[in-house]
């Protein structure tokens, strides 16, 4: 018998964290963030990291522990992801795995093993000067050519995946796509239950547009100052959602208002492409985000047991 992982994944402010901590409450279990931006230090605002208060006494893995100068993978976050599931198991308690990041939850479901890439950084940093000279447009239609079904799941505007997508190329010679499918073959560890939130999409926009609106008011333009005093610099993770549009700002490249109007954008599509990751995982069972969050807990608790 494998032990059982419970995953909850859906798309960015559908309910995910609350949902959590309240069946973490229910079930003595702990959580393992699956949010590729949640892993940074100083960034908590832009995003939406649970508070000490939000969190209830519910013990986090993965938040809040890397620096926005570092670079962290998929393949890292899957060994240190495996690390905090077997400390639960453990410790007799329940892991529960939440977030967004389709590739961080693919790694564990469908226990990918990514190969140790060791990376040219004279050729990321060729591509970056090659994004500040001429935008990004050339080497996302570059990315096109080498791996079409890659960057189908990426927008135009995620600097850090369409480099990745040319890195690993540049790398290995084989594309990201070829080498998921190759690294497959393992027998999956743990016995994972998935779970995801969906709302009705305008529903889910306006939850979005409230969410970054509160954003603002908690501090977001300050929050991106002090992390460019810091670091003396806006580090590569501030290319990240909300936080690459407040740098803009900051640059005198829009006013605050088309700032705000394009975290609200940029946030509603990329919420539509975690739907699409998330509905292609087969084993998901969907909940209705509207639903009273006990309802949704026995639902869980049903399909666990």
């Amino acid at each position: 018998m494998k032990d059982k992982v419970i995953v909850i994944c859906g798309p960015t402010a559908s309910g995910k964290t609350a949902l959590s901590i309240e069946l973490a409450k229910k079930i003595d279990g702990e959580i393992v963030s699956a949010d590729s931006m949640q892993i940074y230090k100083d960034m908590n605002i832009g995003t939406a990291k649970p508070t000490t208060e939000e969190m209830q006494e519910i013990k986090h893995y993965l938040i809040d522990f890397i620096s926005p100068e570092e670079r962290y993978s998929v393949a890292d976050y899957k060994i240190d992801a495996k690390k905090a599931i077997k400390e639960i198991i453990k410790k007799g308690k329940t892991p529960i795995i939440v977030g967004g990041t389709g590739l961080y939850v693919d790694s564990l479901i469908y226990e990918i093993e990514y190969p140790n890439i060791e990376f040219d950084e004279n050729y990321r940093k060729e591509l970056e000067k090659q994004v500040q000279k001429e935008g990004l447009d050339k080497l996302y239609e570059k990315a096109k050519q080498i791996d079409p079904q890659a960057i189908e799941k990426i927008s135009k505007n995620d600097a850090k995946r369409i480099l990745r997508v040319l890195e690993i190329y540049h790398a290995t010679g084989k594309t990201k796509t070829q080498q998921e499918i190759e690294s497959r073959k393992k027998e999956v560890e743990y016995d994972y239950k998935v779970f995801a939130l969906n709302w009705d999409r305008e529903k889910l926009y306006q939850r979005i547009n409230k969410r970054v609106d509160i954003m603002i008011e908690q501090g977001l333009i300050e929050e991106v100052k002090e992390i460019s005093k810091k670091y003396n610099k806006f580090p590569t993770a501030m290319q990240g959602l909300g936080y690459k549009e407040v740098v803009e700002y900051l640059e005198g490249n829009c006013t605050k208002e088309e700032m705000i109007e394009k975290i609200k954008k940029e946030t509603r599509h990329y919420a539509k492409r975690q739907l699409t990751w998330f509905r292609k995982n087969k084993q998901t069972i969907w909940l209705n985000g509207a639903n009273e969050m006990q309802n949704n807990i026995s639902i869980i608790l049903e399909g666990i047991n």
